[in-house]
């Protein structure tokens, strides 16, 4: 027996998430989109049928409007679309990050902390003639603006 490489085997693509599976496939979903047409036909028919006002003018159907509003099926059933949709990774080919990169990420987060270790009431260190993190408005830098010595 010959051992030879081979090419690993293609992984199942990574299938992004459909709307219509979340918001039409399931049971419950066609069940709420079919009610919807049906509740506010009736509650149109209830205008000219004065049998029907009474219950149509209810706290009770003040929550079926809210219910079969068409906007609330929407937001309710997409909601797991949505979860769904952000759980799925951006792409098929994550690489971890290079020591380089975390390097780097590790400086820019010692540099917010240094930056954000201001006390509540003092002015923004940017901002702060005291501060020699302001740079050129610093009182103390030769070549500032307060300096006198012109640029």
């Amino acid at each position: 027996m010959v051992d030879t490489l081979s090419s690993p085997a293609p992984g199942a693509a990574i299938q992004q998430p459909k709307a219509v599976d979340w918001l039409w496939h399931p049971w419950y979903a066609k069940l709420w989109w079919a009610a919807i047409p049906v509740y506010w036909i009736t509650a149109t028919a209830s205008l000219n049928i004065p049998s029907m006002w009474a219950f149509f003018e209810s706290a009770f159907a003040g929550y079926l409007n809210v219910l079969f509003f068409p906007f609330t099926a929407l937001l309710v059933l997409g909601f797991g679309f949505a979860r769904a949709w952000l759980d799925t990774p951006a792409s098929e080919e994550w690489t971890p990050a290079t020591d380089a990169e975390i390097d780097e990420l590790e400086e820019m987060r010692m540099l917010h902390e240094d930056w954000s270790g201001r006390r509540p009431g003092q002015p923004d260190p940017a901002f702060d003639i005291y501060d020699p993190r302001s740079g050129v408005l610093y009182v103390g830098n030769p070549n500032g603006i307060n300096s006198g010595n012109p640029l």
